[in-house]
């Protein structure tokens, strides 16, 4: 893909987070399930979940490494392309000290956005808010470099995950923003039972709405789509819940096939 085209479509991809009417992004993990999801009308563009990608190559998430993670990425770029869809890939922290090499890989596959996490991998521990920022102007001065000036970094938090209280995460997104991310990324980890309705509207109100959240469907008292959007919110994910959901029916398919024993018919 020729610069020009993708920052076209980078900046058609910016144009999608509205506050009060988010980006929708199914997360998908390879080619099938990419263009499972690119079929959908409703479907805007692409979206990774590193989750869901390691675990197709036998991984866990910690145990991503960048070449794994660019074989599924360039297996759903085609797709993306195929559609005319923006990708956006989940590039965890970066890998490191190789952040910038990672971004120019995935810049080369035609993505045109980014989650960055706040939480090192190589030094299991946060980066401070000044090597974030630091990171992230990294990667858009790359991006811009490459003819992507429009590049779309969702900059991930880490700080409820890590223990710390809306206001900590709120404050890290805000100094990542005025480093040049466009949108952040509040994640709240596995062991959360979920935001609350107040803490999501104020987080939205505190970043102006440059927020992404994670929809966890199905689970009682959750917020919907809808009830989400409301809160002002520009960007919902549901990070490897597809992947999760698909291994589900599998299983339950697979089953009741070997439960029919003779009586199943042949072709």
């Amino acid at each position: 893909m020729d610069p020009q085209t993708q920052n076209t479509l980078a900046r058609h991809f910016r144009s999608l987070h509205r506050p009060g009417h988010p980006v929708l992004l199914t997360n998908v993990w390879d080619a099938i399930s990419a263009s499972a999801i690119a079929a959908l009308p409703s479907t805007t563009a692409l979206a990774t979940a590193s989750y869901a990608v390691a675990a197709a190559a036998g991984l866990a998430d910690e145990d991503l490494d960048l070449p794994t993670l660019l074989r599924a990425a360039a297996a759903i770029a085609k797709v993306a392309s195929a559609h005319s869809l923006p990708l956006t890939v989940d590039l965890q922290d970066g890998y490191g000290a190789s952040i910038a090499e990672a971004l120019k890989a995935v810049i080369k596959l035609g993505a045109v956005g980014i989650n960055l996490e706040d939480f090192g991998r190589e030094q299991d521990a946060p980066y401070s808010v000044e090597e974030q920022c630091e990171r992230i102007r990294l990667a858009v001065r790359v991006a811009s470099e490459l003819g992507v000036p429009d590049f779309v970094v969702n900059a991930r938090t880490d700080a409820l995950y890590m223990g710390h209280g809306v206001d900590e995460a709120v404050a890290r997104g805000k100094s990542y923003l005025a480093a040049g991310a466009f949108n952040v990324f509040i994640w709240g980890g596995p062991s959360r039972t979920g935001w609350g309705r107040d803490e999501v509207r104020s987080a939205a109100l505190a970043l102006d709405g440059r927020l992404n959240v994670i929809l966890i469907h199905g689970r009682e008292g959750g917020l919907t789509v809808k009830e989400i959007a409301e809160l002002g919110v520009a960007r919902i994910s549901v990070g490897p819940a597809l992947m999760r959901w698909s291994v589900e029916a599998l299983k339950g398919e697979a089953s009741r096939i070997g439960s029919e024993g003779r009586e199943a018919g042949v072709v």
